[in-house]
Parts: structure tokens; sequence; C-alpha cells
């Protein structure tokens, strides 16, 4: 994968987890689901698509998170 395409696939895992924390903080708060509020209206399958795409994105950050962010890059390389 070239580093275009991996810099828009982690960009795009970065909003869904963002929007996946922002919705559980919100439901946590307040008993509002954001997500199934704004697509769940359309469509019940959509907000579960949704749901499934967060934690596609979870788990791919997750897993990618050593090797893509700066910070534990910079510490990966101070303790060679």
């Amino acid at each position: 994968m070239n580093s275009k395409t991996k810099k828009w696939l982690h960009m795009i895992a970065f909003i869904l987890v963002i929007i996946g924390g922002v919705n559980w903080g919100l439901f946590g708060l307040f008993t509002f689901d954001f997500v199934e509020t704004v697509f769940g209206s359309w469509s019940p399958t959509l907000a579960e698509v949704i749901y499934t795409l967060i934690g596609i994105a979870a788990v791919y950050l997750a897993i990618t998170h050593v090797t893509e962010c700066r910070v534990c890059a910079k510490k990966q390389e101070a303790a060679k």
C-alpha cells in the first residue's frame, strides 16, 4: 500500500473513531445516541453499518498505531 493510500485510510479511521468516541460520550452523559439519531432515521441498517465501520476503524488504528504514530516512532528510535 502506498503512503498516500495509508494516509487517507488513517484519516478516515481516525475520523470514524472520533465519531464513535463522541457518540459514546454523549450516550454516557445524556443517553443520547448521535449515530442512531442522525442515521437511524434514514435506515436502521445504515446506523449498523456505521457502527461496524467505527469498530473496524478502531481495530485498524490499534493494529497500526505503533508504526503510524509519530510519538511512538520517536520512542522506538530512542530505544534503539
